[in-house]
């Protein structure tokens, strides 16, 4: 079998740790997330502008904190979606039109990116196996395709 990459919770860097276990190496780190949150924070600020910077709601929306990450080091899924498009990845809705073939054969895909109360965490086939490869855990754990499609059903219900 070959060596899983797999990285412990650090702090609420999740999402970085959500991204390298997908990859399956060190390739994102917080300030590489940071750096994309702010340019999607900068993107939303010129939208915003592009109505006028007089207005209430200009005024209000740069008052309010990033929506694209907090003090914590929580990142949004346009952060984790942006960080992908760099690798060439793309992200699909699990409950979108494009997300169908996912959820009438959880197998038939490579990885899952799945957010659980605000904590992001990666379900990826390795090999022939799935793997949960949640941060949280100490290690990698091995998942039936049985188990697979319950544990996402599982998790599409906690998370409604």
């Amino acid at each position: 079998m070959e060596v899983i990459f797999h990285e412990q919770q650090d702090g609420a860097l999740c999402a970085q740790h959500c991204l390298n276990v997908l990859l399956q190496g060190p390739y994102f780190t917080a300030v590489d997330l940071a750096a994309i949150a702010q340019q999607l924070d900068e993107t939303e600020r010129q939208h915003m502008a592009e109505g006028g910077t007089d207005s209430s709601e200009y005024a209000r929306f740069v008052a309010e904190p990033s929506h694209n990450m907090d003090d914590s080091g929580f990142f949004s899924i346009q952060v984790l979606e942006k960080a992908l498009e760099v690798m060439k990845l793309e992200l699909m809705p699990y409950d979108s039109k494009a997300g169908q073939a996912a959820r009438d054969d959880p197998r038939s895909q490579q990885a899952f990116i799945c957010n659980l109360e605000a904590h992001w965490l990666t379900i990826r086939k390795i090999g022939q196996q799935w793997f949960n490869l949640n941060s949280l855990l100490t290690g990698p754990e091995l998942l039936s395709d049985t188990h697979l499609s319950m544990f996402l059903a599982q998790l599409k219900a906690d998370g409604q």
